[in-house]
């Protein structure tokens, strides 16, 4: 293991780091991919480590918030996502958790069709605009059966509201 390859394997992961944070899978690969060798990428993640630096229990947990929170994605996209980061199973469901302890997934969609509907001056959607309004929904990884029901709940208040 040389030297030179141990600092520049750091230099790079801290470079990434004062980017944002990055999940240690994520790390390991981006490491890989610049063609360093698995000595001095271990090595460099275990000083990383040491210096808390890396921390995939607290990057979970923050990404999953910003995912919900800061985009309004749905437990299934940001599943999704944590995973393509190489974080495990338990980890994405307590990070989940905490997530929707600040914003459910009922309020993003109704944040999210709050927007819609503000966009529109007559704030009735039609069956052409519900269906974009729930293809948009899925897309953001939210559940059918939920999406469904808060469209249709939406519609309702429109409804009321003006009329009732």
């Amino acid at each position: 293991m040389k030297v030179l390859d141990l600092a520049a394997a750091r230099q790079k992961a801290y470079r990434l780091l004062s980017l944002r944070p990055h999940s240690e899978k994520e790390l390991e690969k981006k490491l890989r991919e610049k063609g360093f060798p698995a000595v001095v990428i271990k090595e460099t993640l275990e000083k990383l480590h040491d210096l808390k630096y890396l921390n995939d229990e607290s990057f979970a947990t923050g990404w999953a918030r910003n995912l919900a929170i800061n985009k309004l994605w749905g437990n299934r996209k940001i599943i999704s996502s944590l995973q393509e980061k190489g974080i495990g199973a338990q980890l994405i469901d307590e990070a989940i958790a905490a997530a929707r302890l600040e914003i459910s997934e009922e309020e993003a969609i109704a944040i999210l069709v709050k927007k819609k509907a503000a966009k529109k001056k007559p704030a009735v959607f039609d069956v052409k605009e519900k269906y974009k309004i729930f293809q948009s929904l899925m897309g953001r990884g939210f559940p059918p059966g939920l999406t469904l029901n808060k469209l249709g709940k939406a519609a309702e208040e429109e409804f009321n509201g003006e009329n009732g």
